[in-house]
């Protein structure tokens, strides 16, 4: 950027330049504006802009900005447009004196009209006006193209708002803090996901309340295309809209008679107006964020702040509007209908429903859709889900769809038919396994699966007896209730129910009986899996272990933990069964199995939850050897276990963490995660210890760190602030004070900041 000139030197820079180029004897008036702007009027009564850029943008800016009014232009639109003044040497702007007293520069032509916040009160008929003279510029640059355009991603780039959410920190109060997070938020969850597939133009991307000029009750003229690029094209309607409602009585009204006179001539589709809304929401959130950006460096300039007390007032509106009512208010639309209200449904479902199958919150939701990491309410309301590791690959990612779809219309059958997608899902399978697990077994979920493990380790050792760690969960069948101490110690338990089932410690570093992370401390672990065997007064068939225990409270066993456990049972006589149901296929970042951590080779693996993402999938995978211990004569069958849709579907996941690179992801982003969650240890008593790896964490939550008394209150009262705020947790562990977080994989980096900024904030704002 260059130097300030004083102001005389300055003008006399310009009048030379005018004279030089132009060949104008011209008086010349600073303008305000972004840049350094000039009126020039030239004897016979002509007037023009002369505009410097002070932003640094290249050559090839300026050649497109002037390219694509030109193209508007020759449209005939009726809207008077600064078009470019060539030099007398035919150039469309001047280059940067030698001495850099004056950057680049154009000379514009002059738009008459008197700027829409300059005018009176805005009325029905001008607001329809604005939208017929944006969806013509719309109409017209649908075919404007500039292959040799570079990329441009502008500060107030709608598609890239995320760049702004950094900033949020530097707003000065708590309370508007949440206010940008929320619409931040809304414009991530309802818009940024849908953008790509949107129809794309080049827009003005700038329409704000001093660029459009206005008389009476017609829209006459837009100014600076400064900021014009590619983009979704229903970008440039979200954007004039966050500043045609500003000081408005009833904003949604007022905004919709923008919509109504842009979808007259530009009709918008039905994706179109559903992000229209959280689009809006993205503008004024970046309105407020730069602002306050801004206002560490220079917080005294004429023109950076002068929308944002308005967008504020228009924020505090929409963060009480539910988003469904107000896409259907802005776009006159009426919403899709989302089946009965919430309190309808849990009289329902008392009714007719077993009170033991839980509900989720003190006010819990109604979910009617999801998309990626996003889950929406009835409201509209977005919800960023970090407990549901089912939708490993992201809630309705449409690969998995569009497998399931295709499959089914075209084949559904089972097991005893033969057809290719078995085999291939068997091989690709079998593939992410080290040797000798290459014999697979199809069931429809976890549950089923630990039980067949169950069955084929007796099979194979002629025994009965399992050894399981305390605090660990394998699933809702009775024979796994009976050996999951997190059931049958809790609540509604009543204690051990079965001579044949021997529980281990846990292996928890930070309140089990062997403190630490280092590989002693795994080792003393491991001991104590021999000294139960010792003590069992029957040897076992088995020993069932997660390679990261999640019920248990998202326990990362410290190493060597399952290298010494595992050579005490094969010492034993029995085998190891490791159960990925809730942390296989590339979640741990690391490795795909969360066993490889451990450096081990178990000898039956059972998989469930994200091997569908969603779909009720489950699968075993064992040695040649144990399964053919299992073939005795009694046949093995699941009517819909391994049917061609199913295995589909278990092949588009597997391509899908291949193809998005979602175990890398896991890697980066827990790193992320983690260094964020460790800062809040220091600002939050409440917080005793940050565990886990990769997309699987745990939050235990105390009140006391030298006497980790646990605080389970606490972490409940957290989970439900957290929903509140859009961002859905959950309490797990015996205790019920760890705070579980196991989100899909397509989490971004944006999220990941996201929780920790919400979650330090609800810490300190609760008081906890």
């Amino acid at each position: 950027m260059s130097a300030p000139l004083a102001a005389d030197a300055q003008l006399a820079d310009v009048r030379a330049l005018l004279t030089r180029e132009y060949g104008i004897d011209a008086t010349a008036t600073p303008l305000g504006g972004e840049n350094r702007n000039f009126l020039v009027v030239a004897p016979d009564g002509r007037r023009f802009v002369l505009k410097f850029m002070l932003d640094g943008r290249m050559e090839q800016d300026l050649d497109l900005e002037h390219a694509l009014v030109e193209h508007a232009a020759a449209a005939t639109i009726p809207l008077a447009l600064p078009r470019t003044v060539r030099t007398m040497a035919g150039a469309v702007g001047t280059r940067a004196t030698a001495d850099g007293a004056l950057p680049r520069g154009r000379l514009l032509e002059y738009v008459a009209g008197t700027p829409w916040c300059e005018s009176a009160r805005a009325t029905p008929a001008r607001r329809r006006d604005l939208g017929r003279a944006l969806a013509g510029l719309d109409r017209a640059l649908e075919t404007f193209a500039y292959p040799a355009a570079p990329p441009r991603t502008r500060r107030w780039d709608l598609r890239a708002a995320s760049q702004h959410r950094p900033t949020i920190d530097l707003i000065d109060t708590p309370d508007r803090r949440r206010l940008a997070e929320t619409m931040f938020h809304r414009w991530a969850a309802c818009a940024s996901l849908g953008l790509s597939t949107l129809p794309c133009s080049f827009i003005h991307g700038d329409a704000n309340d001093e660029n459009v000029l206005v008389e009476g009750d017609r829209v006459v003229g837009l100014l600076d295309f400064g900021d014009a690029l590619l983009n979704p094209t229903v970008c440039e309607l979200a954007i004039a809209l966050a500043y045609a409602m500003l000081d408005t009585h009833d904003p949604l009204a007022a905004g919709a008679e923008v919509v109504a006179g842009y979808h007259a001539v530009r009709p918008l589709n039905a994706d179109e107006r559903r992000v229209l809304f959280p689009l809006v929401c993205g503008r004024l959130a970046t309105t407020v964020t730069v602002a306050a950006e801004r206002r560490g460096i220079d917080p005294h300039h004429p023109a950076w702040f002068i929308t944002e007390d308005r967008a504020w007032r228009l924020i505090e509106q929409f963060a009480a509007i539910d988003p469904a009512e107000a896409q259907s208010r802005l776009t006159s639309s009426s919403a899709a209908s989302t089946g009965a209200p919430a309190s309808a449904l849990m009289d329902s479902r008392r009714r007719h429903v077993s009170r033991a199958l839980s509900v989720a919150y003190l006010e819990p939701l109604k979910i009617v859709r999801g998309a990626g990491q996003y889950l929406y309410d009835d409201r509209g309301r977005p919800y960023l889900d970090l407990v549901n590791n089912v939708c490993h690959v992201g809630h309705s990612h449409p690969r998995v769809v569009e497998a399931a779809a295709t499959q089914m219309a075209r084949l559904n059958t089972n097991t005893r038919y033969l057809y290719d997608e078995l085999t291939e899902y068997a091989e690709r399978l079998t593939a992410t396994l080290p040797d000798p697990l290459e014999v697979c077994f199809f069931v429809n979920s976890g549950s089923e699966a630990n039980e067949l493990a169950l069955r084929l380790a007796r099979a194979h050792t002629k025994r009965r007896d399992v050894l399981v760690v305390d605090g660990a969960y394998h699933g809702n069948t009775s024979t796994l209730v009976a050996m999951s101490p997190y059931k049958f110690m809790g609540k509604g338990g009543a204690g051990r129910p079965e001579s044949w089932v021997h529980v281990v410690p846990i292996p928890d570093g930070y309140r089990g009986k062997h403190p630490g992370r280092e590989r002693a401390v795994g080792v003393a672990y491991g001991d104590d899996v021999r000294d139960v065997i010792a003590s069992a007064g029957a040897p076992p068939a088995a020993m069932f272990v997660e390679s990261l225990m999640s019920c248990g409270g998202q326990i990362d066993p410290p190493p060597g933990y399952m290298e010494t456990a595992f050579r005490h049972v094969r010492a034993a006589g029995a085998v190891c069964v490791v159960d990925e149901v809730q942390v296989g296929f590339g979640r741990v970042g690391s490795h795909f199995w969360g066993f490889a951590r451990q450096s081990v080779v178990p000898d039956v693996v059972v998989m469930g939850k994200p091997i569908g993402n969603g779909h009720p999938i489950g699968a075993v995978v064992t040695s040649r050897a144990i399964a053919a211990s299992f073939e005795n004569g009694m046949e093995f069958f699941s009517t819909f276990g391994g049917n061609p849709v199913s295995c589909a579907i278990g092949l588009a996941v597997l391509d899908v963490i291949r193809d998005e690179g979602l175990q890398a992801r896991a890697t980066r982003l827990g790193d992320r995660f983690v260094a964020g969650l460790r800062r809040l240890v220091d600002r939050h008593e409440l917080i005793g210890d940050v565990r886990g790896a990769g997309l699987f964490l745990g939050v235990e939550l105390v009140r006391d760190r030298s006497a980790l008394e646990p605080a389970a209150s606490e972490a409940s009262h957290l989970v439900n602030r957290m929903k509140d705020r859009g961002i859905l947790l959950s309490t797990d562990g015996p205790l019920d004070n760890v705070i579980k977080i196991k989100p899909p994989l397509v989490l971004t980096e944006d999220d990941v900041d996201m929780v920790v900024r919400v979650l330090d904030d609800e810490l300190g704002h609760c008081g906890i």
